[in-house]
Order: C-alpha cells, then sequence, then structure tokens
C-alpha cells in the first residue's frame, strides 16, 4: 500500500484540507493518506515554527518516525508545503517516491512579483499587525485563495483558530521560512507533477509554468481555480493525481 503525505502552505493546518481528503480517497481507494502539520500550525500550533525550510523537513520525518510510518513517502504538497517537499526530495531522495506540488514557488526560478503577487502586500500586512480580528484574517485568506463560493468553510476555519491559534511570530516565521528558501538548480531526481491554478491571486501561475520548463517534467493546469486548489477544485486535484500517478513513467 502506498504511502501520501499530505502537507498544507503557511499557516494552514491539516484541518483545511477539508473534503478533499476523501475527494483524494475516492479515486485512490488503496492508498493510505497521512496529514501533517507544520510546527506552529494546527495540532502543532503550541510549538515554534521554523524559520527554515530545510527544518521543517526534520520535523516531518521526526513526526513520521514517532508515529512508525516508514518511506517511501508520496508527496502532495500545496505552497509552502511544496517547498518542503522539494526540501525534502533533494536532501533524503531515498524516502521520496513521487511528488506533486501544488501552486508552489521557488527562488531561484521566479521573481519575487511572481511568488507573492502586489496586491496581496498591504492586505498580508494588516493581518500581520496587532489588533486584525479572527474573522478578518480568516475572511482575507479565503478571499485571496479562493476564486469564491465556499463562504460555508468560514465557520470551521474560525473555530480552528479559535482552538489552535497561529501565533504572529509562528506566521511571520513561516513567511520568512518561504521566502529565503533557494530549491536545487538541477531538476529533482524524484518523480514530479506540477499543478498550477491559472487564477491563482496569490502566487503567480508562470511560478509553475517557469518550474515546469526549467526540470522538464509535467504539468497541469486549473483554468478556474484559486491558490487554494485543494477547496476550488479537489475532485479534479485527485484526478490529476490518479491519471499521473497510474502513468508509466
Amino acid at each position: 500500500m502506498t504511502t501520501w503525505i499530505f502537507l498544507r502552505g503557511l499557516t494552514r493546518e491539516s484541518r483545511h484540507w477539508g473534503e478533499f481528503v476523501d475527494q483524494f480517497q475516492r479515486v485512490m481507494p488503496h492508498q493510505t493518506v497521512v496529514t501533517l502539520d507544520l510546527a506552529g500550525n494546527g495540532r502543532l500550533n503550541h510549538q515554534r515554527s521554523a524559520s527554515r525550510v530545510e527544518d521543517m523537513v526534520a520535523d516531518c520525518r521526526l513526526q513520521l518516525a514517532l508515529r512508525h510510518i516508514a518511506p517511501p513517502y508520496h508527496l502532495l504538497a500545496m505552497s509552502l508545503g511544496a517547498m518542503v517537499a522539494v526540501a525534502w526530495s533533494q536532501r533524503q531522495p531515498q524516502e521520496v517516491a513521487a511528488q506533486v506540488l501544488v501552486n508552489t514557488s521557488l527562488r531561484p526560478f521566479s521573481p519575487f512579483y511572481q511568488r507573492l503577487r502586489p496586491a496581496n502586500y498591504a492586505r498580508l500586512l494588516r493581518l500581520l499587525l496587532p489588533g486584525a480580528a479572527p474573522q478578518d484574517w480568516e475572511r482575507t485568506i479565503l478571499h485571496m485563495t479562493s476564486q469564491g463560493g465556499h463562504e460555508a468553510v468560514l465557520p470551521n476555519w474560525l473555530a480552528w483558530r479559535h482552538t489552535h491559534p497561529v501565533a504572529r511570530l509562528n506566521a511571520l516565521r513561516q513567511l520568512l521560512a518561504a521566502a529565503r528558501y533557494v530549491a536545487p538548480l538541477d531538476p529533482p531526481h524524484t518523480r514530479t507533477l506540477l499543478l498550477g491554478s491559472a487564477q491563482d491571486q496569490l502566487v503567480s501561475v508562470q511560478c509553475s509554468l517557469t518550474l515546469a520548463r526549467q526540470w522538464a517534467c509535467e504539468h497541469r493546469i486549473h483554468p478556474a481555480a484559486g491558490h487554494d486548489m485543494a477547496l476550488d477544485a479537489g475532485p479534479w486535484l485527485a484526478e490529476q493525481v490518479r491519471e499521473w500517478f497510474f502513468k508509466s513513467p
């Protein structure tokens, strides 16, 4: 049985996968899915977030070792989580059999204004300043990461924020980790699929297209989804993984 490790992005936790885990397992019924939280998020919100992506890799590996979940792993990761996946497959290639990277952006392949689109700078700054209300934080994140129609998730997001709040300092440390990580120039030896969203308002889809060109790996673009592809286009995402996974390398 294949083990899939799901990794979310900046300040998000495993519960933010929402319905996608079930959608994935409906099309991949004989796979084991393990959702991990990065330190500082979700069940690990009491921990200090790492400020280096490489340290996030070490923490993920420790979590799996403590749960006696052995490699090889297949990684499905979004945004910051996808940076963790890239670093993981670079540093421990024997552990990562395959990786699916969703709406990620990497130095040195993409400029800063594509990695975080300028329209979001002021909104993110307001959230990181003291005094931002929880409902403002979650509603802003939803509007930045989704193309609409998902307001029903907000009560759950607010409840999770209430029970497992992400400290402002931890959010800053995660943002620093994403900003400072530099990916290897050489293509990964790990089998890789890149998925991007044409309507991503947080990270330009050009980041995925450039990376696919540089690494000469397979890529697919959803025409209407936002940054949170698992929320906006979960069934499509699951189906792309299924088709790619069972296709001969």
